[in-house]
């Protein structure tokens, strides 16, 4: 006999399920806020039932976050507590009667089911140390200012192209010269009134760029110029938001280089960053954020949840007489990302990666499946190297 509690996270209150597993009756069902005494008394109600009826399984849909203290009080507390994806949650109370209903208690009695139906396939959730929490919160603030500048830059484009198309083909404001450029001349007007030689001199007042760089993009800045004489209707106010957005990209730039230095020094002070960061294709960014997903690997007990987790591992479908793999379509985006793209730099870097690689389009895979093929090789790599404590080494992998 045991207790499932399922636990409803949002922002300014919880709602809190307390089910028996065995007969799926409710012996609890209240709101909880999103507060120290409040938690601490669902903790009590949760000791109270386990004395009663039995050892108790917390769940949670959410992780961090709002989910915050609730989820550190709970761990503190010594509880079992697992999560239940929101996406699970929603399919499961979709297919009960009445499952277009929605509501907190409905949602938290859900997820308490959760518990008494997948039982030990719910991965547990553990305490987080501080080497986590920082990689995590810095993680998540690069993830928001690159999704900004992506934005950004896109606007910027759209702009330019919109008065000036000729310039728009050359320049690639991702570059911190051409950036620079933008915050002052946009119009063909205003490049063919300064000139090569204010341009130079701008250009050299705005950073150490390369004098060929600074020579070539001049060179274009006037091309495209001369190649167009005609004004187009509000050119003034679109230039004057592109400078805008320019500044802002320079500003940013400079803000993403600061936050590497902190997810580096960061990465110093984690025990597994340096394992990790051996396997050929993992640098610091990618560590940081495999680390700030993933945890390490000791939610993971093998190389193939892991996989799982991540949807790399190959998925079965089979009905009737029908049996055959497909490619996964869930699993967290950051962490397949994180392998993929590790899988794509290593081809440069590791001989082992690359005649993999090679192998794979040997056998009539196209790129994109060579990739995913070798991405989920590396799972368990980096999952052998984690659980072994020993960093990547090319003979080994040469030699498997």
């Amino acid at each position: 006999m045991a207790v499932a509690v399922g636990v409803d996270v949002a922002k300014e209150f919880h709602w809190a399920a307390l089910v028996h597993t065995e007969t799926g009756k409710v012996l609890a069902s209240r709101r909880v806020d999103n507060d120290p005494p409040a938690i601490q008394a669902l903790i009590d109600d949760v000791r109270a039932a386990e004395a009663e009826h039995g050892r108790a399984t917390v769940a949670i849909d959410v992780l961090g976050g709002i989910a915050g203290l609730l989820q550190v009080m709970l761990l503190d507390a010594g509880l079992r507590l697992v999560h239940v994806s929101g996406l699970a949650v929603n399919r499961a109370r979709r297919a009960t009667r009445g499952g277009e209903h929605k509501s907190d208690p409905r949602d938290a009695k859900v997820i308490a089911d959760q518990i008494r139906l997948r039982g030990d396939e719910l991965r547990l959730v553990e305490p987080a140390g501080e080497a986590d929490a920082e990689l995590r919160l810095l993680v998540g603030r690069r993830r928001e200012l690159v999704t900004d500048q992506t934005r950004r830059i896109g606007r910027l484009r759209d702009l330019l192209a919109s008065i000036h198309p000729g310039l728009e083909r050359t320049l690639d404001p991702t570059n911190k010269a051409d950036a620079a450029l933008l915050t002052r001349y946009v119009t063909p007007a205003e490049i063919r009134r300064a000139g090569r030689r204010r341009l130079t001199e701008y250009l050299r007042t705005t950073g150490r760029h390369n004098a060929p760089v600074i020579d070539m993009l001049v060179g274009k800045a006037l091309t495209a110029a001369a190649a167009q004489r005609i004004a187009v209707p509000g050119e003034a106010v679109a230039a004057d938001i592109v400078r805008d957005l320019a500044h802002e990209v320079l500003a940013c730039r400079d803000k993403l280089a600061e936050l590497d230095k902190r997810i580096t020094e960061a990465l110093t002070r984690h025990p597994d960053a340096a394992l990790i960061q051996s396997l050929p294709g993992m640098g610091a960014i990618l560590t940081a954020e495999f680390l700030a997903v993933a945890g390490g690997i000791t939610r993971f007990p093998t190389g193939d949840r892991l996989a799982s987790a991540a949807g790399l591992a190959p998925v079965l479908q089979q009905s009737g007489k029908v049996h055959y793999l497909r490619r996964a379509a869930s699993g967290d985006k950051t962490l397949k990302r994180v392998f993929y793209q590790s899988a794509f730099c290593a081809l440069q870097r590791d001989p082992a990666s690359r005649a993999f690689y090679d192998r794979k389009r040997a056998e009539g895979k196209r790129h994109h499946q060579a990739l995913i093929a070798l991405a989920r090789r590396r799972v368990n790599v980096l999952h052998a190297i984690l659980r072994t404590r020993q960093p990547y080494q090319l003979d080994h992998a040469l030699a498997a």
